[in-house]
């Protein structure tokens, strides 16, 4: 078509359709090849594709690479819990007693079908392995301040009683904000009363110096749990320093919680050893190259970025974008799931972009020289979270983003649909009025 653009071309001529076959992802996995870290995006914490196809992903990189870790945007005790479940060594009975120390806003990231699915598969795979050979469900995230600080006292109530007395009397000084993370954070950093951060170090300090002793001749699972353990004693550290920086800005925040994150990765990575193989699922403003977006103007880094900085060329960065159909999402923060339609790409968008391929789903590869070139323009792309403000998308929802820079593939399915949530309200199940109520039939 001689108006046709020159990127729309380029992504035609490069464009690998996803239809649903085994083989639709050959050559990303051919792509991935050696990487030890493989994060896979998604545009909106709520689209059941993004969801669907990560575990398509995941799977083939967990059967036919030897990955043998799923590390998610959660907190670390609740996916904890998960993990023991798929590597068959708890006391939950199904996957929804596995899920249920999820009860914070927003449930639908990990209570939905999909996840149920995953973990079920999961499960089934790693039973029929030795346990050293399990696969294992990481959180990444550091929100569970209090919920760390009951998983370590958990944890030495059984492997040192007098460790354990000695980090409840630390963790003691966080007792009067009624577990109120937000209040701690406000009243520390306020000044209106002390900070708890030397004895969220202190308590690091100890259960790390305990690992020397207990790693060298524990078995494999009770170094996981001591590993566990050292995990929340740190996440209590940085959830400290994460709520009293509330209060000075979105930046410092931001990047106290990806620089969490990305050492929880390295964590990982240290603790599987040489053949640590790890996948990641996380929103695309996480795993995407800040450096080729406007955050990095902003001062702000993120997972993605960091990555690569750690890993080289083992980190694979893997985007996913969707131009128009349903998601779930709140309103505000708090507010009931809701099944809410996506308005269509804006103009200019690299949503549009890809829609006017007129390729329902593919996959991009992005290492070829001249459809780089081709793409190195910036647009706006779409980031939805766990809310969706339609009224103000170009503001609410949008950023500039150099698309080749910021991932090494991107996926795109043009029409998706809403996350199931376990918990399907009325709500929910009503969907969202039309823009044009009452007048569209």
């Amino acid at each position: 078509m001689s108006g046709e653009s020159a990127e729309l071309r380029k992504i035609k001529e490069h464009a690998i359709p996803v239809t649903g076959a085994r083989g639709d992802y050959d050559a990303l996995i051919d792509l991935i090849g050696d990487a030890r870290v493989v994060l896979l995006g998604e545009a909106s914490h709520g689209t059941h594709e993004f969801y669907q196809e990560r575990a398509r992903i995941t799977r083939r990189l967990i059967e036919e690479k030897g990955f043998n870790a799923v590390a998610v945007e959660a907190d670390w005790p609740d996916a904890y819990r998960v993990n023991r479940y798929v590597r068959g060594i708890s006391d939950d009975a199904t996957p929804l007693e596995a899920l249920d120390d999820f009860q914070r806003f927003p449930l639908w990231m990990w209570r939905n079908q999909d996840i149920v699915t995953l973990i079920e598969w999961l499960r089934e795979h790693n039973l029929a392995r030795p346990e050293s050979a399990r696969v294992g469900f990481y959180g990444l995230d550091l929100y569970s301040l209090y919920g760390s600080i009951d998983a370590v006292l958990d944890y030495l109530d059984k492997a040192d009683p007098e460790a354990a007395a000695r980090a409840r009397q630390r963790y003691s000084c966080f007792e009067e904000f009624g577990e109120d993370s937000q209040a701690y954070g406000y009243s520390a950093a306020l000044g209106s009363t002390g900070t708890c951060e030397e004895q969220a170090i202190q308590q690091l300090l100890e259960i790390r110096a305990a690992a020397k002793d207990i790693a060298p001749t524990a078995d494999a699972m009770s170094a996981d749990e001591h590993f566990a353990a050292e995990q929340n004693a740190r996440l209590v550290k940085n959830a400290e320093e994460y709520y009293r920086a509330m209060f000075r800005g979105r930046k410092s925040t931001w990047n106290l919680r990806d620089c969490h994150m990305a050492d929880t990765l390295e964590a990982l990575s240290r603790h599987f050893g040489e053949g640590s193989r790890i996948v990641v699922w996380e929103h695309n403003s996480h795993i995407g190259d800040a450096r080729a977006t406007d955050m990095s103007r902003s001062g702000e880094w993120n997972v993605g970025q960091l990555a690569r900085e750690r890993f080289g060329k083992s980190a694979c960065l893997v985007g996913f974008s969707t131009y128009t159909g349903t998601v779930t999402a709140a309103t505000d923060w708090n507010e009931p799931a809701q099944r809410r339609r996506v308005r269509p790409g804006l103009p200019g968008s690299w949503e549009e972009l890809f829609h006017g391929s007129g390729i329902p789903s593919f996959l991009l590869l992005l290492q070829d020289a001249d459809l780089r070139s081709a793409l190195s323009k910036p647009r706006l792309q779409r980031a939805i979270g766990v809310i969706y403000r339609p009224e103000t998308e170009r503001g609410s929802h949008y950023f500039a983003a150099r698309v080749p820079e910021q991932f090494d593939a991107v996926i795109h399915i043009d029409e998706t649909k809403a996350l199931e949530p376990l918990e399907r309200s009325a709500i929910w199940e009503k969907g969202e009025v039309p823009d044009t109520f009452p007048f569209e039939l």
